[in-house]
């Protein structure tokens, strides 16, 4: 908790931004990164199509996705040889 105030007051301190503004845009981020994983999650899970998914989340973070899940299915079988 010491470093979260630390860092919070040091972002505020360098951006110009006050500590509320600081607090409201990582809320902000955090939630579109919870958003993004959400979509990714479900278009790995095909629930979402691969169209709606770069619509939603944009074609570079689907590729990357594919290709996290092409490489753990790589290494899976290898692990299984």
């Amino acid at each position: 908790m010491k470093d979260t105030l630390k860092r919070l007051e040091q972002l505020s301190a360098e951006t110009g931004l006050s500590e509320d503004e600081v607090i409201a845009k990582a809320v902000q981020s955090g939630i579109h990164q919870l958003w993004r994983e959400h979509t990714l999650a479900a278009y790995l899970k095909e629930n979402l199509s691969r169209e709606e998914a770069i619509e939603q989340v944009g074609i570079d973070w689907v590729e990357v996705a594919e290709r996290q899940r092409d490489a753990m299915k790589e290494d899976l079988a290898w692990a299984l040889k």
